[in-house]
């Protein structure tokens, strides 16, 4: 409630029981209740099964899937709903060659590579690398990984991304929201904009 009260665009439900931000489908609903329409309800999934998001999807508060593991294109065309690929960017990513397969996803969401965490690891990748990339491509670029407050309106006006996601550096310890930072965090973003 406290990141659509500060203008956040979206937010995030990770159902990926590895995660410390983990949130169960019946809590979800609760999670979601009172957030007004202007707000998109993402659901984070990494290798689910697809029973499991299709039981996020009945729930009927959730407007786009995230898929942040090793999900196919045809494993992710297969909801009713849009959706978002996570790519992790190594260093000898062709970051083209990697979201070509992806083109029915509504956003790619960039995110840093790590060999244990399929995301929220704080660290940012080279943000030069996204130059390389189609301008129909960057389009729907979702940048994330290692954005804080200090940082966030430097990697908007480097990689000029769809938009921005946020996780770990928003937070005052795994899993738990700082809401001065989230509200420094947004302020990045709409200084950005201007």
């Amino acid at each position: 409630m406290a990141a659509a009260e500060l203008g956040a665009d979206a937010i995030g439900v990770v159902i990926y029981p590895k995660s410390p931000r983990a949130v169960t489908v019946d809590e979800l609903a609760g999670i979601t209740a009172g957030l007004g329409d202007h707000v998109v309800v993402v659901a984070l999934f990494v290798d689910p099964e697809p029973e499991l998001v299709r039981s996020v999807i009945q729930i009927g508060s959730v407007n786009l899937l995230q898929f942040h593991g090793s999900e196919s294109p045809k494993f992710c065309d297969q909801f009713a709903l849009p959706y978002m690929k996570a790519v992790a960017v190594k260093g000898d990513s062709d970051l083209q060659e990697v979201i070509a397969p992806y083109e029915n996803a509504r956003y790619i969401l960039l995110d840093s590579y790590d060999p244990i965490m399929p995301g929220g690891t704080g660290k940012t990748f080279d943000w030069n690398k996204v130059e390389r990339l189609t301008e129909q491509q960057q389009s729907r670029l979702v940048l994330a990984g290692g954005l804080q407050p200090d940082n966030v309106r430097l990697a908007i006006e480097t990689v000029r991304p769809f938009g921005v996601d946020v996780s770990s550096g928003v937070e005052e310890s795994k899993g738990i929201k700082d809401v001065e930072k989230m509200k420094s965090f947004i302020e990045g973003v709409k200084a950005s904009d201007q």
